[in-house]
């Protein structure tokens, strides 16, 4: 038996689960929502955070569907095909690695 099913088995247990989920994914989410004024990938991270809290919580799942759906109504706004689209992030991850293999490899 899994884990999760053995602490869900009680009323208990399941509200203990929700309450780690709520803590751990609020958690990832206000670092992320710290992250989005200061360095590094805040909305990634607040998406990440979304995720965690979006297996107990059903709010969490219709908030990452409203970003997503913000997400391709600017990604539809620029014109360009859905291969262009592909073909940058392809690029730009590409463009990481080597940044990253060339970075650690002195």
């Amino acid at each position: 038996m899994r884990f999760r099913e053995w602490i869900k088995k009680t009323t208990a247990g399941r509200l203990l689960w929700r309450i780690f989920i709520g803590l751990i994914g609020g958690g990832v989410t206000a670092a992320g929502a710290v992250a989005l004024i200061g360095p590094g990938p805040g909305v990634l991270i607040v998406l990440a955070g979304l995720g965690i809290l979006a297996t107990e919580f059903a709010w969490a799942g219709e908030a990452i569907l409203h970003t997503k759906r913000i997400a391709t109504k600017a990604a539809d706004r620029t014109g360009l095909p859905q291969w262009a689209h592909y073909f940058i992030i392809s690029a730009a991850a590409i463009v990481s690695i080597i940044f990253l293999l060339i970075y650690y490899s002195n």
